[in-house]
């Protein structure tokens, strides 16, 4: 194949390649297999994570100041953290995995709820004990 056949071939190819993405973008797209109870944990684990990254941020402001009896509250909530993005990125995916995950997330969350309440006089740990508690909740629908 000479260059000038290389050239003609890939703008035919570029051409088919762009009408065909111009006619996909017209095409209506079919969201029905996305399931509200993947919504609901998609929301719940988000929620747990924002406030979770508050609740830590609070945490470690204490620590630094000396209060060692937020320790394990900062602790547990960096474990419902990593767990919560994992869980919220499966099941964004609609991973087959997303049972087994929630049930360890789950796990997770009732361990921070529980430590959080010990200090919801401060609102950061109160408002993560609470989406904690939602987020158990959507991981037991999901199990």
């Amino acid at each position: 194949m000479n260059r000038r056949d290389a050239f003609v071939n890939s703008g035919a190819m570029l051409l088919a390649a762009a009408s065909s993405a111009a006619m996909a973008e017209d095409m209506p797209h079919d969201h029905s297999h996305m399931h509200a109870a993947s919504h609901d944990l998609l929301e719940a684990t988000s929620d747990c994570v924002v406030k979770g990254q508050t609740c830590i941020a609070h945490c470690l402001m204490l620590l630094a100041d000396g209060d060692k009896a937020m320790a394990a509250c900062a602790k547990s909530v960096n474990q419902t953290i990593a767990l919560c993005n994992a869980l919220l990125s499966l099941a964004a995916q609609q991973s087959s995995l997303v049972p087994a995950l929630a049930r360890v997330t789950m796990d997770a969350c009732q361990q921070c709820e529980k430590e959080c309440r010990k200090h919801e006089k401060h609102v950061p740990c109160k408002d993560c004990a609470e989406a904690c508690a939602a987020c158990t909740r959507e991981c037991k629908a999901m199990i």
